[in-house]
């Protein structure tokens, strides 16, 4: 006998249907809930059936985001093979049969079918602190999407109430600028404080600078304030919402701060971490990202899969005697790799210079940009210059961390 599970995870419940072999179901398809309960009533499930067959059977499911977490933990620790399926290759086999049918227990006994048609390999466990790491860095991105929306809602009242301001720091969201806008959020109250106070204010709350600086930044706002066509405030609101966008700004900074700081120890254990950085132009928080999406290197036994796994992979479109000639990147698997190695290609092309003296380009990647050069002297548009980039950025990341050797620059 060959006997396997089919699990259909749904959000805090999963549908089971139990197999002695191809096309022998055991027993009806039952539901049972994601509490410690409801998984102990999976455990009597699958024991039932290694006593009847002699073999302890894997467990196949797709791949859900979070919601397989727990079912996947609980399997784990007794010992189980898991098999966790792209739900892009479940759907092709559910689509497979002419009956348009769509349940949940029809959906865990395609699960168990798929075991029989298929070369399914199991999951292999990725280190805890890979996935640790994959967690901060996924909410560190979702963090930054956040305060950057917040940014834009700030700046949109800020318009409304002293537009004037943004030229009297370098740095408008730096946290002097914020304490300063906070303290002194319109015309009427700057013009009202007057030079003396306000320098004395900065040069309190920024000690790093001198007192002529902080004398300067208060002369700058006193000629802001006067040039601002708000010279009062009519909305009261307004100033209530310009005053929690800047609370939530300072609160979003010390939040990435904490993440960053998570995301530095908990990389410098990996010696992977290091390694990837010996790319010119990929720098912590990229080769945080790009080694906790790839998680172990061991689950890919060819650079095409990795290429694959990122969705950099071309489509390709023939029938007949046709061929497709303009054939798009899948993007079928991870976004967030995909993303990043898109961000690191475009760090590691452009002009390592802050001023530029000659008409030449001085890349952080020679090797990369002359590359890319030579995609782009083919014809190719930039962005596909750029995913050809990235491409081969992916093959260099997996021989790196394949032969664990750091990366050569041979071009000068």
């Amino acid at each position: 006998m060959n006997p396997v599970v089919g699990l259909d995870v749904a959000k805090g419940e999963s549908q089971v249907q139990m197999f002695l072999d191809k096309k022998m179901p055991y027993k009806n398809s039952v539901k049972i809930q994601h509490t410690v309960e409801g998984l102990e009533e999976l455990h009597a499930y699958l024991l039932d059936l290694e006593r009847k067959t002699g073999l302890k059977p894997p467990v196949v499911l797709e791949s859900t985001g979070h919601y397989h977490a727990p079912v996947v933990q609980f399997l784990e620790a007794q010992e189980y093979i898991v098999i966790i399926v792209n739900p892009l290759v479940s759907y092709r086999a559910k689509s497979s049969n002419l009956r348009k049918t769509k349940t949940d227990a029809i959906d865990a006994y395609h699960l168990g079918e798929l075991y029989y048609k298929e070369d399914l390999e199991p999951q292999k466990k990725r280190g805890i602190q890979l996935l640790n790491l994959r967690h901060l860095t996924r909410q560190h991105e979702n963090m930054t999407g956040i305060m950057v929306q917040t940014k834009l809602q700030f700046q949109a009242i800020l318009d409304q109430v002293f537009p004037e301001y943004k030229g009297v720091y370098g740095d408008l969201y730096a946290e002097i600028s914020l304490r300063t806008l906070q303290s002194f959020p319109t015309s009427e109250s700057v013009l009202k404080a007057g030079v003396e106070e306000i320098a004395q204010f900065i040069d309190k709350h920024c000690k790093a600078r001198s007192f002529n600086w902080a004398y300067e930044r208060a002369e700058d706002l006193i000629a802001a304030a006067e040039r601002n066509p708000f010279q009062s405030t009519l909305y009261q609101s307004l100033l209530v919402s310009l005053n929690m966008y800047i609370d939530l700004l300072q609160a979003y900074r010390q939040q990435l701060s904490t993440l960053e700081r998570e995301m530095d120890q908990l990389a410098a254990q990996l010696e992977e971490y290091e390694l990837i950085q010996s790319l010119p132009g990929i720098g912590e928080k990229i080769a945080a990202t790009i080694l906790s999406e790839i998680g172990e290197i061991e689950r890919f036994n060819h650079p095409k899969k990795l290429v694959a796994f990122a969705g950099l992979d071309p489509s390709v479109f023939e029938s007949g005697r046709f061929k497709g000639t303009k054939n798009h990147i899948t993007k079928r698997g991870s976004a967030r790799l995909r993303h990043t190695l898109y961000t690191a290609v475009r760090c590691s092309i452009r002009d390592s210079r802050k001023k530029k003296t000659t008409d030449e380009t001085i890349a952080r990647n020679k090797r990369l940009r002359s590359f890319y050069d030579l995609k782009r002297d083919e014809g190719k548009p930039y962005k596909v210059a750029v995913i050809a980039c990235a491409n081969k950025l992916l093959h260099w990341i997996y021989a790196i961390l394949k032969t664990k050797t750091p990366f050569q620059e041979t071009i000068k």
